[in-house]
């Protein structure tokens, strides 16, 4: 097996020594030194051996590979140096444009929008998409059978808790976070979530399976109603320009009390109604109001000490109004032609 492998090796040497071009060296390494060449046909029979000749045997290959494999990289260097050497480039021809990528719209509006909170002490704050039941939930003082679950019917992950029941789920908001950030830094705490939730919707031109939401809270000592409108209406200003106007209507939220939604002077029309409004001159865009006691429970914080609010709105639907796009879907559906706008 030695004087076979010595043999080998001197033959292939050889071959190296003359080569003349790159096509001969690519014909010895076909040859020689490819997967199935016969350098690596040899070196298979090395595992028929006994355990103390495969032991020296194996020495000797792996020594007489390296050398083989050293001289072919440096005969395979010299012909690339000489080929590079001859090369001819004209600088005077015109370079070739790279296609520059292009920030999705709604990455664009989300940077906006945290630039806009940090500045005024907000953290960004992140969880889990694959969110408990408990969380996404009863902890927002959604309890179970409770009638608000039928708006946010959604997707159960097929699996089941000691107690037979499917208790993970994709999160329907990004409510959960506010909880999860409550536990861990407690109170008082500014901060902002951004991600996506997943809802089970029959997807058309307003609605999707799946989008992007903005969660926002504020929970220390003497909070009120107020504190929220001045922030909220600084969003307007930044959104849709100095002149917006914010008028608050009540609504139900299981975790917020008193619950509000926040609509926005219409931004085309400023006010006085066309298409894009309903020719209300208004924009529904926030859902907010000052946190449920029973969701700062939850979160470890003492609500007779504490008080706060929340706000969340939809990215999509922010985005959709800013740049008058009138399909959802088309966020989710990777057309270049599209994206290549923004």
């Amino acid at each position: 097996m030695k004087n076979k492998l010595q043999k080998l090796k001197d033959e292939i040497l050889e071959q190296l020594n003359q080569v003349k071009s790159s096509e001969l060296l690519l014909e010895i390494e076909n040859q020689y030194l490819s997967r199935k060449g016969r350098l690596g046909e040899l070196m298979k029979e090395i595992k028929d051996l006994s355990a103390d000749a495969k032991k020296e045997v194996g020495q000797i290959a792996n020594e007489t590979k390296n050398e083989i494999m050293k001289r072919y990289e440096e005969v395979k260097q010299k012909f690339e140096m000489g080929r590079n050497k001859n090369a001819f480039t004209d600088v005077t021809l015109p370079g070739k444009n790279l296609a520059a990528g292009h920030i999705h719209p709604i990455t664009l509006i989300q940077k906006e929008l945290e630039d806009l909170f940090t500045s005024l002490g907000f953290i960004l704050l992140d969880g889990p998409e694959l969110e408990s039941d408990y969380y996404n939930f009863e902890a927002l003082n959604v309890s179970k059978n409770h009638p608000a679950r039928d708006m946010q019917d959604t997707f159960y992950v097929d699996k089941k808790n000691p107690a037979g029941e499917y208790d993970l789920v994709m999160r329907t908001q990004t409510s959960p976070v506010q909880v999860r950030a409550l536990e861990k830094y407690g109170a008082p705490l500014r901060g902002i979530s951004v991600g996506r939730v997943f809802r089970s919707e029959a997807t058309d031109v307003r609605h999707e399976h799946t989008f992007y939401q903005m969660e926002g809270l504020m929970v220390g000592e003497n909070i009120t109603f107020a504190d929220m409108k001045g922030v909220l209406e600084l969003v307007g200003k930044k959104l849709y320009g100095p002149k917006t106007e914010l008028r608050m209507r009540p609504k139900f939220y299981p975790f917020v009390e008193p619950g509000s939604n926040g609509e926005y002077t219409c931004f085309l029309c400023h006010g006085k109604g066309c298409r894009v409004c309903k020719h209300s001159g208004w924009l529904e865009i926030v859902g907010c109001g000052l946190i449920h006691p029973d969701v700062l429970r939850a979160g470890g914080v003492d609500p007779k000490k504490y008080t706060g609010f929340a706000f969340g709105f939809g990215l999509n639907r922010l985005v959709m109004l800013k740049y008058g796009i009138d399909d959802i879907r088309l966020f989710n559906g990777g057309d270049l032609r599209f994206l290549e706008q923004f």
